[in-house]
């Protein structure tokens, strides 16, 4: 009897499918293994009716950073297509204004051939500080940011902006759900990973030790630890 299930992984800002790379390995003998296309809508609801368009018809989902905004989106457009659910480095409150003016800002940097410096800030965020340093871990993220491009950041951006509060939602995810966050993330900080945990009914958090906002590239073995585990229960 096959008891596969369909894998759709949704990558954060800048990233690419090159984010899941290290611990695809790890997921793809419990079922196919897609990385969602978030690059080509500038609001929510849109990018999450084009995933859904092209996804199977069922399948377990596990959004990263704004990968879990989506992954909100997708819950409230079509829950009972996801049979499992992983919150990965995200939260689930819309934006304050500081960091609204921020990415308003960043939009513009980036439509005026100013993306590169904008990658050159987002960075110390995305990683733990004993990383800052490492070259191979860098060139991925510039290799990503290459991959999506200005137009594409700009795009996300403008559909991060715009996303609702899904805290209001929490309490309607009834799949098995899965909050990974790391004990030194400075882009999302874990408190709203406890808050995500602690508002969705039985999800189970797990805190990732010497890791930053980049958890499948920093600490590859434990985050597909944590995802194996996930897709077993």
């Amino acid at each position: 009897m096959d008891n596969t299930m369909p894998i759709l992984l949704v990558p954060g800002v800048i990233c690419s499918p090159r984010i899941f790379a290290p611990v695809i390995p790890a997921l793809w003998r419990f079922g196919p293994v897609t990385v969602a296309n978030h690059v080509r809508d500038d609001n929510m609801g849109a990018i999450a009716r084009r995933i859904l368009a092209e996804a199977p018809p069922r399948f377990a989902l596990a959004g990263h950073s704004m990968g879990g905004y989506i992954a909100f989106e997708i819950m409230r457009q079509a829950p009972d297509r996801v049979a499992k659910l992983a919150l990965m480095s995200t939260q689930a409150r819309a934006d304050t204004p500081e960091a609204t003016a921020r990415r308003r800002g960043m939009i513009e940097r980036a439509k005026t051939s100013q993306y590169r410096s904008v990658v050159d800030e987002l960075y110390p965020g995305f990683v733990h500080p004993s990383r800052q340093s490492d070259a191979s871990l860098r060139q991925i993220v510039d290799d990503m940011s290459e991959d999506v491009g200005a137009e594409a950041f700009a795009r996300q951006q403008t559909a991060v902006l715009s996303r609702p509060d899904s805290r209001p939602s929490m309490a309607w995810i009834k799949c098995p759900t899965l909050v990974l966050t790391s004990d030194t993330d400075n882009t999302v900080p874990n408190v709203l990973s406890d808050e995500m945990a602690n508002g969705i009914p039985g999800a189970k958090l797990v805190v990732l030790s010497n890791c930053g906002h980049l958890p499948q590239l920093e600490q590859p073995k434990a985050c597909a630890d944590a995802l194996v585990e996930w897709l077993r229960n």
